[in-house]
């Protein structure tokens, strides 16, 4: 771990620069470029919480901020793993020429994809003042899920990282894992409703779920949930600590297979 670390310090700056690169390179040939991080996510808020507003008969005015804040963490997750799960194979030509520690790869997309996360929160802020949303001390504390979300998408990411380099059609599959994660994570429906057939559980397991529910506690004022911080907290750095082991035992077998 030590090692780890003492690397990191000394990548540092290669970082920085990769990050750069993976952000340059998402808004390349774009006449709006980076405006985008705040266009895409207040769009898509405004057809989601019209259609599902309408469909599940929400009519008070923050249900535009509910939907938001659930698919800004959820993108964020799923733009972060992906990116992550090509990292390796898309830096092959670096890795073959020269020694960089190749943990910074699938760290760069994290860290790349997280800058624009935290650019568009400003709509978020923005949207949450239009429509007078009751913002109280609570708020302080999102930055807990903020770190959390930061840390599983590392972990996560770290694990498909290492696998995708051995199995290619795990790129497939997590797009369908991610569509379930996407519909049991409540971004655009009410939660009462499943705790009401008695089908909570099945968003209580979702980790992506716990977290927004958290970031809405603190977004809403309302009472956080101790079980959601733990499952959160456990699942975050369970995650991260596997993803690490697992990239260490098989970073020297990259080579052979990107």
């Amino acid at each position: 771990m030590n090692k780890y670390f003492k690397n990191f310090l000394k990548y540092r700056h290669l970082l920085g620069e990769l990050v750069k690169k993976d952000i340059k390179l998402k808004y390349r040939r774009s006449y709006l470029g980076i405006l985008w991080t705040l266009i895409e996510p207040l769009l898509t808020m405004i057809v989601l919480s019209t259609v599902f507003g309408s469909l599940y008969g929400r009519t008070d005015k923050t249900f535009p901020v509910y939907v938001l804040t659930g698919r800004l963490l959820y993108a964020y997750f799923a733009n972060s793993t992906k990116a992550c799960m090509r990292s390796i194979r898309s830096h092959s030509g670096m890795i073959k020429k020269v020694y960089v520690p190749k943990y910074i790869y699938p760290l760069s997309s994290v860290c790349s994809n997280y800058v624009t996360f935290l650019i568009s929160l400003i709509v978020l802020v923005a949207v949450s003042i239009v429509l007078k949303v009751n913002i109280s001390y609570y708020i302080l504390f999102s930055v807990v899920p903020l770190i959390l979300l930061f840390v599983m998408a590392y972990g996560v990411g770290m694990i498909l990282a290492t696998m995708s380099v051995f199995f290619r059609d795990l790129e497939y599959l997590w797009g369908v894992a991610l569509m379930i994660i996407m519909y049991t994570s409540a971004i655009f429906y009410p939660v009462e409703r499943l705790y009401k057939t008695g089908k909570g559980w099945i968003l209580e397991l979702n980790p992506i779920y716990n977290l927004i529910s958290l970031f809405r506690c603190a977004v809403f004022s309302t009472p956080i949930e101790v079980r959601h911080i733990l499952y959160a907290c456990v699942f975050s750095f369970g995650t991260l600590f596997i993803g690490m082991l697992m990239f260490y035992k098989k970073q020297d077998k990259f080579i052979l297979y990107v």
